[in-house]
């Protein structure tokens, strides 16, 4: 018997190669210092380089995502499908993520193209330089250094269902549909704990056959209007947040509205994280 004060389970795992584009869900999935294998390490970025995300661009989350083999498979309405070798990079070029200046490589003008043509101005996409390292903020991190690609700061983001199905509650009281998890596009959602009981968790501990995984919650994940975004359709609508502005505001954040936590990776590289596995932790008091 475990002597964890919470015991919860993997109800379902995501994975978002492209930054702000649709995830995949998985059954399994590889973990790395950086957070799960292949989780955005490509990123959109405009004619100056910046990142575009759903928050300027909605209609990026139509563009739906797949692994075959050693490569990525990019589809959107009225697009042919865009392949992209896994370990294929071209001319190296420098990007900007919020504060960040991140080394990357230009995936070249197919790709350039494609993303101009889908949504309607000059873009280009851009793979990772995995010789980078890129680190959390290290004031929330408590000085530890953890890794990320192009997250937008934190390598792995942890949710809940029952915390989904209490936001769902909220919206039925208003006559409004459910929403899916999809619209806050985190990498594990756990089931067995009450809603929002992540923020209260300390270290999760995962047993798989590689080896023990640890994570870390660190911060409340901020959240900014793209789960207002339609996955199915990229129609924004901006009840979502607005309901949670009722209830999940985050004195930590500043008064922002919060809903699942980033974590780091503590260990685990090259273990794989399956739906089922059960995640051990005690409770976190500051």
């Amino acid at each position: 018997m475990s002597n964890a004060e919470v015991t919860a389970r993997i109800a379902r795992l995501f994975v978002y190669p492209v930054k702000s584009c649709a995830g995949i869900e998985l059954v399994e999935a590889e973990l790395t210092d950086a957070g799960l294998d292949l989780d955005r390490a490509w990123m959109v970025v405009d004619a100056r380089g910046e990142f575009v995300t759903q928050r300027e661009l909605p209609r990026m989350a139509l563009v739906r995502t797949q692994l075959r083999g050693s490569e990525v498979v990019l589809r959107a309405p009225g697009m042919l499908a865009l392949h992209l070798k896994v370990d294929t990079v071209e001319e190296p070029v420098k990007v900007r993520l919020w504060n960040d200046e991140v080394p990357a490589y230009d995936m070249g003008a197919v790709a350039e193209q494609w993303f101009t043509d889908f949504l309607g101005q000059p873009l280009r996409l851009v793979r990772f330089d995995p010789e980078h390292r890129r680190l959390s903020n290290m004031k929330w991190t408590n000085g530890i250094e953890a890794l990320n690609q192009f997250s937008d700061g934190y390598p792995v983001l942890v949710a809940s269902t029952a915390s989904l199905a209490q936001l769902n509650e909220k919206l039925a009281a208003q006559g409004r549909p459910a929403v899916g998890m999809e619209r806050f596009r985190p990498n594990i959602v756990l089931e067995g704990i009450e809603a929002h009981d992540e923020d209260r968790l300390d270290v999760m501990r995962i047993a798989t056959a590689e080896g023990e995984v640890q994570l870390k919650a660190v911060k409340p994940c901020a959240r900014c209007p793209i789960p207002n975004v339609d996955p199915a359709t990229a129609a924004v609508d901006p009840i979502v947040t607005d309901t949670l502005q009722g209830y999940r505001r985050s004195e930590v954040l500043g008064g922002a509205i919060s809903f699942a936590m980033n974590a780091i990776v503590l260990a685990g590289d090259g273990c794989k994280l399956r739906v089922g596995q059960d995640v051990l932790a005690d409770w976190k008091f500051d």
